[in-house]
């Protein structure tokens, strides 16, 4: 046999496993893609529900931004006492307004205390949050924009820290269960970071 029937033969068997991987290529990436999808529906169905969640029951609940009737029907069903908002002061806007009215009807603290979940918090701020957490009046309301990022690492604080709760336990605050992701490539991981640089100045990182 030729040289260029070698070459040939090789190419005709070479060309059905390029192909093969394409499929599989193919396949894999429509099922991260559909995974995606999924998760993102999730995250959307959290969002419309308030991603309301009673985390110690008497002491500590978490939420999504809440119009002023889910938010006073909820410091009304569980006897609230201090809303902490982690969007900041926002006057003027309708959902600050509602929120501020709210709380004030129902005779709750309205706390602000903006973060971004895209900027890690320093290790002052992260005090700062630590020590509004421990001084708050209870049972605490904490809320975000989408209850997911800045709302799971305030819920980590609080497990932990105040709450006592074992480290791992708590972790499971800032999770996909609340729609917060874990990739490091992401904008809110900084939340994971702003936990893991606290786990130092607290002494759990060892």
């Amino acid at each position: 046999m030729s040289s260029v029937e070698d070459g040939q033969g090789a190419l005709e068997r070479k060309v059905p496993q390029v192909r093969g991987w394409r499929r599989i290529a193919l396949h894999s990436g429509l099922t991260v893609a559909g995974l995606l999808a999924l998760f993102g529906a999730y995250v959307g169905i959290l969002i419309l529900s308030g991603n309301f969640h009673e985390v110690l029951p008497g002491q500590f609940y978490r939420s999504a931004q809440l119009s002023g009737a889910r938010l006073s029907a909820e410091i009304d069903r569980y006897g609230i006492k201090t809303v902490i908002n982690l969007r900041g002061e926002n006057v003027g806007r309708s959902w600050y307004d509602d929120e501020v009215a709210a709380t004030a009807a129902h005779g709750a603290a309205h706390v602000n205390f903006g973060i971004s979940a895209r900027r890690e918090l320093t290790p002052g701020r992260a005090q700062e949050l630590l020590a509004l957490l421990k001084t708050a009046e209870q049972p605490i309301l904490v809320h975000c924009m989408s209850g997911a990022d800045r709302t799971g690492l305030a819920s980590v604080i609080f497990l932990q820290q105040v709450a006592g709760v074992d480290e791992e336990e708590a972790e499971w605050q800032l999770s996909p269960i609340y729609g917060h992701i874990n990739l490091s490539f992401l904008a809110a991981y900084a939340m994971d970071d702003t936990w893991e640089r606290l786990e130092k100045v607290i002494g759990l990182d060892s």
